[in-house]
């Protein structure tokens, strides 16, 4: 299996205090991991799944 070399950014709404979440987009995945802890588990979208994570936040969905 090969490797992917991902390029990991942080969400403009992560916290300044580090609580930050960083993503990687990488077609046909996004993959997404805690910035405080790089080499812990990483999560992986599906690219539908993560257009429609980000419409709900776009949306108050997930707001408090």
């Amino acid at each position: 299996m090969q490797q992917r070399i991902l390029t990991w950014r942080k969400s403009s709404r992560s916290a300044a205090a580090g609580h930050c979440v960083e993503f990687a987009p990488a077609v046909p995945a996004v993959f997404v991991r805690d910035s405080k802890d790089v080499s812990g588990p990483v999560l992986e979208f599906g690219t539908r799944g993560w257009a429609e994570f980000i419409a709900g936040v776009r949306a108050g969905d997930y707001d408090r």
